[in-house]
């Protein structure tokens, strides 16, 4: 087995320098010698075969159960090295047959219907509520920060995104805006607080709702915010903006349709709509299996072209799209670095195996960030020409303006207190 492993791996990894012990035989290396010294072990020949059989979904697997261990190096260097030498070179052929089938059946993988949807979410979001205190910013904001500097704190860089949604939105005072995936009501709070919006927030998750709702009445918002358990496809009421940030990913691309037809009716004849989304910057692929199985089953990173075709069918017309670059690899980094910090408290929340999945989770996602093809997109969306400024000039200008309230009402909080 060992040396099916090695003729694998001196394939695979054409650059860097990996070296590689097997549970028996000899320890060999691969890649051209160049970069930092990285080393793995595998601890069984089942480790090696069940590697050889999927790597894609096998080697997060392995690493949650002990069955492979980092030697030399951090487990972000070795994904690194690995995602560098597949997006070069392409990977080997029969990863690439592999990945040809589940792009195949990536329909059937997405198949996200209300009831499946609703379980979808429960995976991820209705886990002990402390583990996301482990990482995330106190606001929650569990999506891609916006980074105006590379050395701008999570809180400040998450801080600045809303402010970025909340500018594109174009909100005036008193309008009703609909927050699709409000997640724990953080970027409502701010459209409700800073904007005077009256915000509807729609969630699938039990565990967000309780949480959001706590803070709604905290901050003494409940008669400007309304947070629901419900699925985006139950809405029924028009509104004059809509926002959904980090929920397109779970949608399904076999409901891409119905999604934009559904913005397209609840919005009204002069809204604004943004979508902010993970997306891929070249074709089509397919969800990586490991994340699918056990972090987001349902979910898929789309390519721009599976989304803009949708928009057009569903005559709402694309008035701008950004393309965040490096922003979620920033982001995941901070909170890689974060979880890692508390292990030990998460490990008392739950077990070993859990912390390495959550610790493979981020640092892969990091990885593929920051190496590979994913970015994000946000679309800006109308039903006619005319509504939104023929310049982008407005976008600063309007943070800017609502830099200033945000500092008018600190100063109002700091004063009070």
């Amino acid at each position: 087995m060992s040396g099916l492993l090695e003729t694998f791996l001196t394939r695979l990894i054409r650059y860097g320098s990996l070296k590689v012990t097997p549970a028996s035989g000899a320890p060999f290396e691969v890649g051209d010698g160049s970069g930092p010294d990285l080393g793995l072990r595998f601890m069984s020949k089942s480790a090696e075969r069940r590697f050889l059989q999927d790597p894609e979904l096998t080697f997060g697997e392995l690493y949650m159960d002990h069955e492979i261990e980092v030697t030399r190096g951090t487990l972000l260097d070795i994904l690194e090295l690995g995602l560098r030498n597949i997006v070069t070179l392409d990977g080997p052929r029969w990863m690439r047959i592999l990945n040809r089938a589940r792009q195949t059946f990536k329909r059937l993988q997405q198949d996200n219907t209300l009831a499946r949807a609703r379980r979808n979410v429960a995976h991820h979001y209705d886990i002990d509520a402390r583990v996301y205190d482990l990482f995330l910013d106190p606001d929650r904001q569990y999506s891609c920060a916006y980074f105006e500097r590379d050395d701008a704190t999570l809180e400040g860089a998450q801080l600045s995104k809303k402010r970025h949604l909340a500018a594109k939105l174009l909100i005036e005072p008193d309008q009703r805006i609909l927050d699709i995936g409000c997640g724990w009501s953080g970027l409502s709070l701010y459209l409700a607080s800073i904007c005077s919006a009256q915000v509807t927030g729609v969630t699938l998750s039990k565990e967000q709702l309780s949480l959001g709702q706590s803070r709604v009445h905290a901050q003494g918002l409940s008669n400007r915010i309304d947070l629901r358990l419900q699925d985006y496809r139950d809405v029924r009421e028009t509104y004059q903006r809509i926002v959904s940030v980090g929920m397109f990913e779970h949608v399904g691309i076999g409901y891409y349709d119905a999604y934009f037809q559904k913005i397209a009716d609840l919005l009204s004849d002069d809204g604004v709509a943004l979508i902010h989304t993970i997306g891929r910057s070249g074709k089509p692929d397919a969800t990586n299996p490991w994340i699918d199985k056990y972090i987001f089953p349902g979910g898929y990173i789309p390519a721009m072209s599976e989304v803009l075709p949708a928009i057009e069918r569903a005559g709402l017309m694309v008035t701008d799209v950004e393309v965040l670059q490096l922003h979620y690899a920033l982001t995941l980094r901070q909170w890689r670095e974060r979880f890692l910090q508390n292990r030990d408290k998460a490990k008392a929340l739950y077990d070993e195996r859990f912390c390495r999945m959550w610790e493979f989770y981020l640092t892969s996602s990091e990885a593929c960030f920051r190496l590979g093809q994913n970015v994000n997109f946000q679309f800006q969306l109308t039903k006619r020409v005319g509504i939104v400024p023929m310049t982008r000039d407005y976008i600063a200008e309007r943070e800017e303006r609502l830099r200033q309230i945000e500092q008018q009402q600190m100063a109002y909080s700091l004063a009070g207190e």
